[in-house]
């Protein structure tokens, strides 16, 4: 019989978060600090207008692009936080979730054997998205010491002829590094120079700690060369609505919006919903949540300094990166023997880029209370590995 299957898609590596998460499903007592979820529930308010959405029996499809309503919210929650105006009627589409709009966003603009630089450690989706859209990813490997930004050098090194998008990955996921204005204006200097796209994933800009978030997008010039990616999923504890969006110019938003007609038609009418009320009633919840994230960061941070572990102190997302070099073990053992001897599930650094071997994922998404657990089961294995 023949082989049916792809090739593109047999070459592609399964996610490496999930293999830990499945496997503590079914172990007892044990704490998973391995997946980037909210431990929040839905704001209220937001499930509210969900419900009131089907008792009043809007159950039909939207317009491919999603709601007026909510792309005019998002429009200006952006013009709110930004400062970035963008057209309701033609410069946003709203996605199931911000994945989803990163696979459409490249397979819009990407044609066969351009090039996609794409800065590790980062978020497992990008590599194989630019892969399944024909494109070439060229690795950027960030360094610790540089707090994980992207540096002007490494970027200038990167780039070809064939060089067509730069993937922006922050707040990152997984090292909770951030991108500070002074930064942001050296790499889109070259940007602009060298005539790229940059799609900028800013799905965590809402969990920031030290400094408001700025996006590329608000950048003098760079508005117009932006795919720009948010969602409700973690600012606003939606991860189970599947709803993102993206904007950008109209040309490259009408054709990720062809690709979604194709192949989504719409987005889950009850969350568009209740996602406008998350937009126009919800800062006090998400203030509450980054302090509350805040907290979680700190005790992490001095729970690292009492046990040895180093750490750079991240100020995004709801992540921390820890260095693990000094044990000699490879991150998937030190995980694997973490989570047997000690129930406690990490994700191996390297599920983000073979530039995360030596550092472990650890999220603080989780109550106090059991990050305290985690914490001295860790610190118990720590010990026994120094002693």
């Amino acid at each position: 019989m023949k082989n049916f299957l792809s090739d593109t898609v047999t070459g592609l590596k399964p996610s490496g978060i999930r293999r830990f998460f499945d496997i503590v499903s079914e172990m007892k007592d044990a704490i998973s600090l391995g997946v980037g979820e909210p431990d929040f529930d839905t704001p209220w308010f937001i499930r509210d207008e969900g419900i009131y959405s089907l008792e009043r029996g809007r159950t039909f499809y939207t317009s491919n692009a999603g709601l007026k309503e909510l792309r005019e919210e998002i429009s200006n929650y952006i013009k709110r936080k930004q400062g970035i105006t963008y057209c309701a009627d033609n410069e946003i589409v709203v996605t199931v979730g911000g994945s989803e709009a990163i696979d459409i966003g490249l397979r819009a603009v990407i044609n066969p054997q351009d090039e996609v630089i794409i800065p590790q450690p980062s978020y497992v989706s990008y590599e194989p998205c630019a892969i399944l859209a024909g494109a070439k990813p060229v690795i950027i490997n960030l360094r610790a010491e540089n707090e994980f930004r992207l540096q002007c050098e490494e970027l200038l090194n990167a780039i070809t002829d064939k060089t067509k998008v730069l993937i922006l990955p922050y707040p990152n996921n997984p090292t909770g590094a951030i991108m500070e204005r002074d930064n942001l204006e050296q790499i889109a200097q070259i940007v602009k120079e060298k005539d790229i796209l940059v799609m900028s994933d800013e799905i965590y800009s809402e969990l920031t700690y030290k400094d408001k978030h700025v996006s590329i997008a608000a950048l003098e010039g760079m508005k117009e060369r932006t795919i720009l990616i948010n969602g409700f999923s973690k600012a606003y504890a939606m991860t189970g609505w599947r709803l993102g969006y993206a904007c950008g110019p109209a040309d490259i938003i009408a054709q990720m919006t062809k690709i979604h007609q194709f192949a989504i038609m719409c987005a889950p009418t009850t969350s568009q919903y209740a996602a406008v009320q998350a937009l126009k009633k919800g800062d006090e919840e998400v203030t509450k949540m980054r302090q509350s994230y805040n907290q979680r960061r700190r005790f992490l941070m001095e729970a690292f300094k009492e046990m040895g572990l180093e750490c750079f102190e991240p100020y995004g997302a709801f992540y921390v990166f820890p260095c693990i070099k000094e044990f000699n073990m490879t991150s998937e053992e030190f995980a694997t023997q973490l989570l047997m001897e000690e129930k406690v599930a990490v994700v191996p650094g390297t599920a983000f880029g073979d530039c995360g071997e030596g550092y472990l994922r650890i999220s603080y998404a989780y109550s106090l209370e059991n990050l305290k657990i985690a914490l001295q089961r860790i610190k118990n294995f720590v010990e026994k590995l120094k002693s």
